[in-house]
């Protein structure tokens, strides 16, 4: 069950990074090389931040243990929320250029501030750190190259569901974790 739950939190957390793909791909024709850096960015970014979210939760961790499915259900419902809103509002004939080094980073960190907030929920799933920072950074990366092409094949109209699904995976994941700790006691 743990490692059900670690798949499903992963490819909503990198749904930001596989819309950022996509967007990019449809919108510069973007080189092999590119698109791995790409991946590696947002495998990279994306697999650290948990440990970060993880930390935070250790150095609050009795008061969280008695209120982790409500803020699992509040923080995944929240981020999943604001991830529809913000793949709903994206406006899909915006032209993006190549991303350079320093922009690469940077969209590669902001997408993945929920994977830091996440990460403070790892406990309530049982999941250990190690583990769940690998494969929320693997399949992170195994979806930001593919989706580059994707955007270059489709265009920038899947970048903007790729996200409102990505949401629509974390609110799921929230309210799973909230009934099993608070109607199955774990």
């Amino acid at each position: 069950m743990i490692i059900f739950s670690l798949i499903l939190l992963s490819l909503g957390l990198a749904m930001d990074a596989f819309a950022a793909a996509v967007a990019q791909g449809a919108s510069s024709r973007p080189s092999r090389s590119m698109a791995l850096r790409m991946a590696l960015a947002f495998g990279l970014a994306q697999a650290s931040m948990p440990l970060l979210g993880w930390g935070l939760g250790i150095a609050f961790a009795s008061f969280i243990e008695t209120v982790a499915h409500w803020i699992a259900l509040v923080l995944l419902g929240g981020l999943g929320l604001r991830m529809i809103k913000e793949g709903l509002d994206r406006d899909a004939d915006e032209p993006l250029k190549e991303l350079s080094l320093w922009p690469l980073l940077v969209v590669a960190i902001a997408t993945s501030i929920d994977a830091a907030i996440a990460g403070i929920t790892l406990p309530s799933i049982g999941a250990p750190i190690a583990l769940a920072c690998a494969v929320i950074g693997l399949t992170t990366a195994l979806l930001t190259w593919p989706g580059v092409y994707l955007g270059a094949l489709a265009g920038a109209r899947i970048g903007k569901w790729a996200e409102v699904l990505g949401g629509l995976i974390l609110i799921g994941l929230g309210i799973k974790i909230f009934v099993m700790q608070q109607f199955f006691g774990g």
